[in-house]
């Protein structure tokens, strides 16, 4: 049976389109990613055009797109000239994989155009206190996210795992943190 005939599989893979135009992708992207994600094989371009109706192009510029992300790689298959792809299949490194580019994308040049503007600010006697200190306050803290996020971030998937299951139960570890059940 093919992969989109059954419904639960097509269903997912509607969704994970849909929640891609949420997270700020082309839904064909999260479809792409799901279709391969789903595969028990890797997968050519023109299979992927042909079970998802996509146009070649679009799933040429979806796969780089994924490729970036580091949650698909090409691969060769032994006695087939074409490309094929395959998806992360776990989800802890496919995470891991898509916060460290949209950090690098998104948060490492905001942190920078903040930084430079506090400097600046700083240094300017005709603002008014209110936006220094704002912008201050913003660079402070998209600096402590990046900070607390590039040493979380090469902890052992295990300790990742333990620390989200924790949620908030890591206050009580945490000087003046309360217990919670």
């Amino acid at each position: 049976m093919p992969l989109l005939d059954h419904p639960d599989a097509k269903a997912f893979l509607l969704h994970w389109g849909e929640m891609g135009t949420q997270w700020g992708v082309n839904r064909s992207v999260g479809q792409i990613h799901a279709l391969l994600y789903l595969s028990n094989h890797p997968l050519p371009a023109d299979e992927i055009v042909d079970q998802l109706g996509l146009a070649r192009s679009n799933v040429s510029t979806a796969l780089k797109e994924l490729q970036s992300y580091s949650i698909v790689r090409r691969v060769h298959v032994e006695g087939d000239r074409r490309d094929h792809f395959v998806a992360e299949l776990d989800p802890w490194d496919m995470l891991l994989h898509i916060a460290a580019e949209r950090k690098r994308r998104e948060i490492d040049p905001t942190i920078a155009l903040m930084g430079e503007l506090a400097a600046r600010l700083a240094k300017d006697g005709h603002v008014a206190p209110h936006i220094r200190e704002r912008i201050t306050r913003m660079h402070e803290f998209l600096s402590t996210l990046g900070n607390w996020y590039e040493q979380v971030r090469v902890l052992p998937k295990p300790t990742l795992v333990a620390l989200m299951k924790l949620g908030g139960k890591i206050a009580r570890f945490l000087p003046g943190g309360k217990k919670t059940d």
